[in-house]
Parts: structure tokens; C-alpha cells; sequence
């Protein structure tokens, strides 16, 4: 009997072929994997060097803003798209003051007076009809041209006739028109927030 046949030759040389072949392909996965995070970095390093201004649509429904996004450069314009059957709504955009920290979910819950007390830093007001294709540019044009933190947030009263709320916010001079519903629109949860950057 050969001394070498009880330690067959083959179980050796096909180990570290099998091992090889593994080590190989994870080699290969994880080089895969490096390209694919290589090229999603270049795709995100071109979206952020084209960050700059741009015109956002947003969909206004039954209560709640689609599409606002969290963040915009200074100079994009904002526009709207009304998608309720039966609801005005507007799109109020207030720059807050550099110093103001509190979330747009708390500012809402302020009482009117002390809410109020933002509004003479509306930037633009956006208003649609229902079914209307044409937007009403009541403050400014949708342009947030200065940096920083803004609240947006819809105050039509609930359930208020369109044509009605229309009618009488062309007839004030000042402030909000007196009409018939309910709570405003931002009760309902119908606010958000953008940050404006440089």
C-alpha cells in the first residue's frame, strides 16, 4: 500500500479551489458595490451643484400640502395646484424671524391674536378655486427670495363657499374676510414648513 493513499491529494487541491471561487465573486460583488456607491455619489454630487433656484408646483388637497419640499434655494418660486372637489385654498407663506425655534406644529396651535402677529411677515399668498385652473396671486408671486424659515399654512375656514370667501377678500381692505365655516384649514392640519438657503 502507497503512504500517500491515505491522504488523497484531490480533497486538498479542490479546497482552496472551492474557497477561491467564493472569496472571488464576493471580490467581485463588493467591487460592484463600490462602483454603484461611486456613481449614486457623482449622481447626488450633480443633483446638489444643480440646487440652485427652480419653480416647485404644489398640490393643495383636503387638508395638506403635496410636494412642498423641506428645503429650497433662495429665488425658487413656489405654485399651486388646487386638487379638492369642493374646498378653496391658499398657500400662505411667512418668513419667521431668525430668532423664532418653534416647529410649524406648535406656532399653528398659538392662539389667533398671538398668530396674527406673524402675518405682517407674509411673503406671498397663493389661492385656488376648486376645479379652477387659474391661480390668484394675492401677495407676491410665489418667490421666496430672502433665506430662512418659513411657515406655510392655508387659513380658509373650513367649509367656506368659494365664490363667497373670493368675493369678500376682494372687498377687505385689511385682514382676513368675514365668512361663514369652520375652523381654518391649518387646524385640519393643512401647514408645513420650507427652509430657504443661501
Amino acid at each position: 500500500m502507497h503512504p500517500t493513499s491515505t491522504t488523497p491529494p484531490t480533497p486538498r487541491a479542490t479546497r482552496p479551489a472551492r474557497t477561491a471561487r467564493p472569496v472571488r465573486a464576493a471580490l467581485a460583488l463588493l467591487a460592484s458595490v463600490g462602483l454603484l456607491a461611486a456613481c449614486a455619489a457623482d449622481d447626488g454630487g450633480a443633483e446638489a451643484a444643480d440646487d440652485g433656484p427652480r419653480q416647485v408646483t404644489v398640490s393643495m388637497s383636503d387638508y395638506g400640502y403635496d410636494g412642498l419640499p423641506a428645503e429650497l434655494a433662495a429665488g425658487s418660486t413656489l405654485a399651486v395646484e388646487n386638487t379638492s372637489g369642493s374646498e378653496l385654498h391658499e398657500l400662505v407663506a411667512i418668513r419667521l424671524p431668525d430668532d423664532e425655534q418653534r416647529p410649524a406644529a406648535e406656532l399653528v396651535q398659538l392662539p389667533p391674536e398671538e398668530l396674527q402677529g406673524f402675518f405682517p411677515l407674509v411673503t406671498t399668498v397663493l389661492l385656488q378655486a376648486p376645479g379652477a385652473d387659474e391661480t390668484i396671486p394675492a401677495v407676491g408671486d410665489g418667490t421666496l427670495a430672502e433665506p430662512g424659515r418659513y411657515l406655510v399654512l392655508c387659513a380658509i375656514p373650513t367649509g367656506a363657499d368659494p365664490q363667497e370667501y373670493l368675493e369678500a377678500a376682494a372687498a377687505s381692505e385689511e385682514g382676513p374676510p368675514e365668512v361663514e365655516g369652520g375652523p381654518p384649514h391649518f387646524a385640519n392640519g393643512m401647514y408645513g414648513e420650507v427652509v430657504v438657503t443661501q
